[in-house]
């Protein structure tokens, strides 16, 4: 069986990202993405159900601030009081899952999609492979962190403001630097 485009990329396999069908999924989460930034902060109940329509799964009290930036929004699964400061951004061509508690700082991007290291794939962005991306309970990531396609954090971690996470780590840590390395690993003080 031949698979389409949308079932490589939920797979993990090289897809190209102009599929008409993914073209119009982007469009159409664009479209509520447009419409909850241009809310900002006037009417809070409205953004909240902008959010819970659009990603995969919310728990109970997720609060995101414009603006706010993803690829599909349906493969954003987030948990019970999740918070994601301005300017966040989610390209979650692969599932992006975030546990309890999550705290989230301005400009925080998180990426589930790289593209194939062959150049001839590469050539006009027209490859994409999906790599899920997976943080755990009472993570708090600092300002401007980005999570890089692949990597999974256990619950406690505390991710520095800038940092660049390239790849996993475990619980109960403090990370930092680009790229981001263990700073501390007793959170007690």
């Amino acid at each position: 069986m031949i698979k389409t485009n949308k079932q490589k990329m939920l797979a993990g396999d090289i897809f190209d990202v102009y599929d008409d069908e993914l073209v119009a999924e982007r469009a159409e989460a664009r479209k509520q993405i447009e419409e909850f930034n241009a809310l900002g902060e006037r009417d809070p109940e409205r953004s909240k159900a902008i959010i819970k329509r659009l990603f995969g799964e919310t728990g109970q009290d997720c609060s995101v601030h414009a603006t706010f930036r993803c690829d599909y929004g349906y493969n954003i699964y987030v948990g019970d009081d999740f918070f994601a400061n301005y300017d966040c951004v989610m390209l979650d061509v692969a599932p992006i899952r975030i546990g309890k508690h999550a705290l989230l700082g301005p400009k925080v991007q998180i990426y589930s999609v790289n593209h194939p290291a062959d150049p001839r794939l590469r050539r006009n962005g027209a490859k994409g492979i999906g790599k899920p991306v997976t943080i755990g309970d009472d993570v708090w990531i600092g300002g401007g962190a980005i999570i890089c396609p692949g990597v999974t954090l256990g619950d406690n971690v505390i991710v520095g403001a800038g940092s660049v996470v390239t790849k996993s780590f475990g619980d109960d840590v403090i990370i930092g630097g680009n790229p981001a390395r263990v700073l501390k690993t007793n959170l007690e003080n």
